[in-house]
């Protein structure tokens, strides 16, 4: 099974080193979906407004497989 990487970016970026073995990159693009929604919920309300989150994953060989971008507004 192919291994894909869930790279953090809010700020600063985080890599993922470590990667997760899914069947392809359907697979991938729900874990990204899911992670994303489990991630903006860890951050309990701390999403800064203007600031671009956002969960890129690659593959093995680095090439990019999906980004999922945030951006929060406060008026």
């Amino acid at each position: 099974m192919p291994r894909y990487f869930f790279h953090i970016h809010h700020g600063n970026r985080h890599a993922d080193e470590t990667g997760v073995e899914l069947p392809g990159k359907d697979a991938a693009w729900k874990e990204a979906i899911f992670t994303t929604g489990q991630l903006l919920q860890d951050l309990d309300g701390a999403l800064e407004s203007g600031r671009e989150w956002r969960l890129e994953v690659s593959d093995e060989a680095e090439n990019p497989v999906c980004i999922v971008h945030v951006l929060a507004e406060r008026h």
